[in-house]
């Protein structure tokens, strides 16, 4: 009799588990800092291109209210190298002048507005961007948001097994994301993502997500996109990585 009991508790309390609903918010508290690392690889055809890059960011949460938060941001690191033929670009920004050759020297004058610039952004707890300025400005701070590998989450509580979809334009290409949630525990919910790429490209777009569930921050996003442009086939991938400070 013991051994039925404990067996059906085991499996009610598999089916509750799977049962088991979160609605997905960012629960930024004012104060919060945060610092967001983010690796890229591209390779387009067998290796005519390939370029990688670093970009770290630190942000700061200076203003919550039920629906809304504001942050402030600044770039920490951008590094990038960069293959063509015989073209070579390298470029890092935590080192010193003089220890870049002419390209990198001269990546450093251009990259410089965007490493001096303060951030401010103001978005909704589902993860919609709604506003954003860089102070002093400076040329593409307008596509900050395109770049975000932020997920807008849906309005209702989702369960394993529920997915949604969201939009992105960028550069002319349309990229059309599916979320599907694959496990919920009580530290993480883990997704798993899906799409395509339509517009001046044509691809295929896979990869994973992991939220924290307390926060709703994404601790650690993997996107892969293999397209292909102009007769040319295009790999992407990306991997994002967010912890508090």
């Amino acid at each position: 009799m013991t051994k039925k009991i404990i067996a059906l508790l085991l499996f009610v309390s598999t089916i509750t588990l799977a049962q088991e609903k979160v609605l997905l918010r960012l629960n930024y508290e004012k104060g919060d800092s945060y610092t967001m690392n983010m690796k890229m690889a591209q390779v387009m055809g067998m290796g005519v291109m390939t370029n990688d890059m670093n970009i770290q960011m630190k942000y700061d949460i200076t203003n919550v209210s039920d629906d809304t938060y504001e942050s402030t941001a600044k770039y920490t690191k951008m590094a990038m190298d960069m293959k063509q033929g015989a073209m070579q670009v390298s470029y890092d920004s935590t080192k010193k002048e003089e220890e870049l050759d002419d390209t990198g020297k001269m990546m450093k004058s251009q990259m410089k507005p965007m490493l001096e610039a303060t951030i401010f952004m103001k978005g909704d707890r589902m993860g919609t961007i709604l506003e954003t300025k860089a102070e002093p400005n400076f040329q593409g701070a307008e596509k900050i948001t395109d770049q975000s590998n932020s997920v807008v989450y849906p309005e209702n509580a989702v369960a394993v097994g529920d997915t949604w979809t969201m939009n992105k334009n960028k550069d002319g290409m349309s990229l059309d994301f599916t979320y599907k949630v694959k496990s919920i525990s009580s530290k993480n919910v883990l997704l798993d993502v899906s799409g395509k790429v339509s517009g001046v490209a044509d691809g295929n777009i896979t990869g994973s997500i992991d939220i924290d569930r307390k926060s709703g921050i994404l601790t650690e996003s993997k996107i892969n996109m293999t397209m292909k442009i102009q007769g040319q086939d295009l790999t992407t991938n990306m991997v994002v990585n967010q912890f508090k400070n």
